[in-house]
């Protein structure tokens, strides 16, 4: 009867009584570590093509033993469930929730990500949150831009890094995002690995639950070397951002409060867009600025917003003019052709439009 409570059983005094389940599961999961290799995936028409660019793109040259090389296979020569969370199609998929207060009821946003190579998928949730984690910006008296981000961006990358490649997959419970007025939430499935406790947690010991995908990271440079991605969190944040309990590992960063309100910056701006820039506007960037709101806009948007369908003259007359006098700016700009790229108006541009557009 296999792992079941038909073929398991516990003493109990003199009787051998069936063994729950979840007891099952969990010395099983004591007792083969990183068991999503054994694991055998349940599709086997598995293909890989997006695995290959991020390879290539890092310059590795693959052979025929490309996937074997990766212990994509299970002694039996099946794909195990490693490659099926680094396959082109799976049915894996991370959410990113966004609630309107400090808790769950008020749902805004949930988006998913996933269905895709789990690489991919990474990749994804780390633009999200670029356009989440937003700027805020203060004028000084001596005409200085003081910028910070609600969240260190550092320590999130690598809170979401390390929940995908330590989660435990094996009960098919895929990490989640949380987005709230007061904080962010990064949860994963399966608490400390085995033989691991919380001193040695915080002080970088490392053992991956997961070796297979941990190896895959580290030939993409998600990750540089074992153990450093807390040494990193910490360095900006205590362990009280920490959660752990026997199932989940929780990180909860708390968000940064303005530098001041936005009618603040709005009118210290004002006062401090040159006249050397407003000669430098065209009509074309002033009939873009004059459309946009206190909003996010991506290229199709803003070209549907002044009625123009040729996008070359969009690019070259209205957007590029905007970027380059700081009047507009990217959500992502470590990432300029990123899909999720979208633009917003400057503290520079929000005191432009205030003067010079009625």
């Amino acid at each position: 009867y296999g792992m079941s409570e038909k073929g398991c059983f516990i003493r109990n005094g003199t009787a051998a009584d069936p063994m729950p389940q979840k007891m099952i599961d969990d010395l099983f999961a004591k007792r083969t570590r990183n068991s999503i290799g054994k694991i055998v995936s349940t599709r086997q028409d598995l293909t890989f093509e997006q695995l290959k660019i991020y390879y290539n793109t890092q310059g590795y040259a693959l052979n025929d033993e490309f996937l074997k090389s990766l212990d994509f296979y299970t002694p039996e020569g099946k794909f195990n469930y490693v490659a099926y969370l680094l396959a082109d199609n799976n049915s894996v998929s991370m959410k990113v929730a966004k609630y309107a207060g400090t808790d769950k009821t008020d749902l805004i946003e949930n988006v998913e990500f996933g269905y895709c190579s789990i690489i991919k998928a990474t990749n994804s949730i780390l633009d999200k949150l670029d356009v989440e984690n937003k700027t805020f910006v203060r004028i000084t008296g001596e005409a200085e831009r003081l910028q910070k981000q609600m969240i260190d961006k550092t320590a999130l990358r690598e809170a979401l890094i390390n929940a995908i490649v330590h989660n435990d997959y094996t009960s098919e419970v895929p990490p989640v995002v949380e987005i709230y007025s007061d904080r962010l939430a990064i949860t994963s499935y399966g608490g400390l690995v085995q033989g691991l406790n919380k001193e040695e947690f915080f002080a970088g010991r490392s053992m991956p639950r997961n070796r297979e995908l941990m190896r895959v990271f580290r030939d993409l440079r998600f990750v540089e070397q074992l153990g450093s991605g807390i040494h990193r969190i910490l360095k900006a944040y205590d362990k009280s951002i920490f959660k752990i309990s026997d199932h989940f590992l929780e990180i909860s960063f708390p968000l940064e409060k303005d530098y001041s309100t936005n009618q603040q910056v709005t009118e210290q701006v004002t006062e401090q867009v040159t006249e050397q820039v407003t000669e430098q506007v065209t009509e074309q960037v002033k009939k873009l600025l004059s459309h946009i709101e206190q909003k996010e806009y991506s290229t199709s948007d803003l070209m549907e917003l002044i009625g123009l369908k040729h996008r070359p003259t969009f690019l070259y007359k209205y957007l590029q003019p905007a970027l380059e006098l700081k009047l507009i700016e990217m959500t992502i700009p470590d990432k300029p052709k990123s899909s999720l790229q979208k633009y917003r108006l400057t503290v520079q541009g929000e005191g432009f439009k205030k003067k010079n557009i009625k």
